[in-house]
This record gives structure tokens, C-alpha cells and sequence, in this order.
């Protein structure tokens, strides 16, 4: 697995340890990143849910996001994720997580430009989750994006609160969803 553009494009990423975990591919981590606007998070801050080994905050660190906070429960992932940093010198803008993220998301107080999220297929209630960022006091900015990898299999929801699905794409047994929040002043007009 490598970082496909940016800063340190073409390093070799460690992989997931644990069996349960399955990393984004590469041609599906270019297709988010060649699709989402760069100044959408360039310069900004990107949040990593269900982060795995990393390798989407990382991209974003490659192309240019300003910090990455990864949030991931599986204690030797996150050691992959901290390995995974340090081989790309990318430690000092970010910071691991080891936590729950139905837990964290309530205690965060930054606001994100771009939240990516590609829980375990395994998970097949993505809803609550993503119901909690579409709320009015997500850590997501207003106008900033939701990037969710699931199984192809899974249909979410186009709208989640504040959250408005705005592309689907599919890469073999992958799907990808873009959300973007769109102000509460809209909804309600």
C-alpha cells in the first residue's frame, strides 16, 4: 500500500494487523482524493474515523491538509497508524486517537473542512454515526464534507440531518459517499 500523490507520494504504508480491518484500496483512496476539491482541505483540518492504518489522513497530510486527528479502537492499529506517521514524517500534524468513535465524537471540539470515515464492512449500521455528524454541533464545518467507504452492498440514506449525499461512486465491491453539510439556514427556507 502507498501514498498515491502529494509530499510523499509512492511511500510504502504499513497494512492492517487485525483480520477485522480492510484497508481502502488504492485506486479507491485516488478516486476520493481526485474527485473532493483540494482547497476543501488543504490548509485545513481532516478528521480519520474508524482510521485502520491510516492511510486516508495520511493522503490528506500528503496533499497538503494542515493537522489529521485519527480516531481508532483497535489498540495495535493505532500502533500501525503512529508507525505509519513516523515513516512519513508526518507526526507533528496529527494525532492518534485510541478510542471508540461513538464515544469521542460527543467530547471533540475542533471543527473539521473534511471528515473521511471507512469503518469495517462488518459494521452495517453506519446511520447513528452519520446522524451525529449531520447534527447542527458536529465537529463537521459548515460546507465541509463527509467521505464514507462501505460495502457496495449497504445503502445509506441521501440525507442525514445537516448531511446531503452529493455523489455516489463504486469501485468493485467498494462504494464511496460524499456528503456535504449544507447550513441550517438553507434547510430551513
Amino acid at each position: 500500500m502507498r501514498v498515491n500523490g502529494g509530499k510523499v507520494k509512492g511511500l510504502r504504508l504499513k497494512g492492517a494487523v487485525s483480520s477485522g480491518t480492510r484497508a481502502t484500496t488504492e485506486r479507491a483512496r485516488a478516486a476520493i482524493f481526485n474527485i473532493l476539491p483540494g482547497e476543501l482541505y488543504q490548509e485545513g483540518r481532516v478528521l480519520d474515523l474508524f482510521a485502520g492504518s491510516g492511510s486516508l489522513g495520511i493522503e490528506a497530510l500528503s496533499r497538503g491538509a494542515e493537522w489529521v486527528d485519527f480516531v481508532e479502537w483497535d489498540r495495535r492499529q493505532c500502533q500501525v497508524i503512529r508507525t505509519n506517521l513516523e515513516t512519513t514524517g508526518f507526526v507533528a500534524s496529527s494525532e492518534v486517537h485510541c478510542a471508540d468513535v461513538g464515544r469521542l465524537l460527543g467530547r471533540l471540539t475542533e471543527k473539521y473542512a473534511l471528515v473521511l470515515m471507512d469503518p469495517p464492512y462488518a459494521m452495517e449500521d453506519l446511520g447513528p454515526v452519520i446522524e451525529r455528524l449531520g447534527e447542527d454541533n458536529s465537529p463537521i464545518e459548515e460546507d465541509g464534507m463527509l467521505v464514507v467507504g462501505h460495502s457496495r452492498f449497504l445503502e445509506l440514506l441521501p440525507k442525514y440531518g445537516s448531511l446531503r449525499q452529493v455523489s455516489l461512486r463504486r469501485y468493485g465491491d467498494n462504494a464511496v459517499e460524499f456528503f456535504e453539510k449544507i447550513s441550517t439556514r438553507i434547510i430551513n427556507e
